[in-house]
């Protein structure tokens, strides 16, 4: 944790949170030009981000795109403030309430976590019904090849469409697949109010990708949830979601437990 309160402690880095808070996937070129920084500047605090996780970066053709990666500092969060009196780490707590409750502008959402474990055993926690249910509560039927259709069982409630999809699925390096259908029965399930499912339904339907790469004796593992309109009811919901739900995959993985169990 050293390297994040390091990361934390420069004034333009924490600006460079702020624009990628406020605008995630942005250039270096864009994050010059907002913050009116000389380009050499905004790479070496870029580089200290990165290094302390804080930010990811994925290429989309030729540009490389920055993203606030806000999981080092919820585990800040987690791990500390509650040991210690609100008052006395006000500052820190609204930071994170920030990065968790700010909209976000970008038109995808990007996480990336290390784990360690295989990238074999990744692929079972991502795609079988024993490990997803653990931490997700979520399993799918599908035979995982590319073109085959997904159905989501979900809280007692199962979720078929055409729409569900399997699109890419490579075998510990890379699975994707069309986000599931947002049906009355699967708000129903799931206690979705009426007015929010009805703004879920009328936004385009989303996918998921999921990128294994091995690191030494870990899983660089990133999640890309796009297909989402700027400032969308799905887009806040995964922004949400997909750190907790990948914290405690990450933490079956490497204890044989899911946080609440381990809590």
């Amino acid at each position: 944790m050293d390297e994040v309160f390091k990361a934390l402690a420069d004034p333009s880095r924490r600006r460079l949170l702020d624009s990628l808070n406020a605008r995630n996937g942005q250039t270096l070129r864009e994050l010059c030009a907002g913050l009116e920084m000389a380009r050499q500047s905004v790479s070496k605090h870029l580089a200290v981000l990165e290094a302390a996780g804080v930010v990811t970066t994925a290429w989309r053709g030729r540009e490389k795109l920055h993203y606030l990666d806000a999981a080092p500092i919820n585990a800040i969060a987690d791990r500390w403030i509650s040991h210690y009196h609100r008052e006395r780490a006000g500052a820190l707590a609204d930071l994170k309430t920030a990065l968790e409750q700010e909209p976000m502008s970008s038109t995808e959402f990007v996480y990336t976590t290390y784990i360690k474990t295989t990238p074999e055993r990744l692929w079972q926690a991502l795609t079988e019904p024993a490990f997803t249910k653990r931490y997700w509560g979520v399993t799918f039927e599908t035979d995982w090849k590319a073109g085959s259709a997904m159905a989501w069982n979900e809280n007692g409630e199962k979720t078929v469409d055409p729409g569900q999809i399997v699109l890419e699925a490579d075998p510990y390096r890379r699975l994707a697949y069309t986000w599931h259908t947002f049906s009355p029965a699967w708000a129903k399930a799931n206690g979705v109010a009426e007015d929010v499912l009805a703004k879920l339904v009328a936004e385009p339907r989303s996918k998921a990708t999921f990128d294994l790469e091995p690191v030494g004796e870990t899983v660089k593992l990133t999640v890309t949830h796009d297909g989402i309109e700027p400032g969308s009811t799905v887009v806040q919901m995964v922004s949400q979601g997909w750190p907790h739900l990948l914290s405690d995959l990450k933490t079956l993985l490497e204890t044989g437990e899911t946080m609440a169990k381990s809590d």
